[in-house]
């Protein structure tokens, strides 16, 4: 596995909704939205293998003070390979010295997000207006 990671937005809407609809994220529902947002993020990082999309990370940012990590998605079969580790450590480099690196992290993520230096923050509580049942 050669891993290349890229901040270039000039991506195939085809491999995103792939990438969303291989880990059941309810956002594959919503193509038009879905690449809209993500091209509005921030920041956005994809990770390559060759030609396809094993993984895709965004930020949202004021670009001072606060950064906020809405998606971090890597294909199934690619998961546990340390392509959502880079991802999130390129994350980590553009945002160094921020004052507040903010997510939310369900399931099994808590403990990858963990694994990457993300902390629960006091005493707070994940809160949303959601109209979905997944991600």
């Amino acid at each position: 596995m050669s891993l290349q990671l890229s901040v270039n937005r000039d991506l195939n809407a085809n491999d995103i909704l792939q990438l969303y609809q291989a880990n059941k994220w309810s956002a594959a529902n919503k193509p038009e939205l879905l690449i809209k947002a993500l091209l509005n993020s921030h920041s956005l990082v994809t990770a390559w293998d060759g030609t396809t999309l094993v993984g895709l990370g965004n930020a949202i940012s004021d670009g001072y003070l606060v950064v906020y990590y809405p998606h971090l998605l890597v294909l199934p079969s690619y998961q546990g390979k340390g392509v959502g580790r880079l991802i999130m450590g390129k994350m980590q480099e553009i945002y160094t010295g921020f004052h507040m690196q903010m997510l939310t992290a369900d399931g099994n993520a808590i403990e990858f997000y963990k694994k990457n230096g993300f902390e629960q923050a006091g005493q707070t509580e994940p809160m949303w207006i959601y109209k979905g049942n997944d991600h």
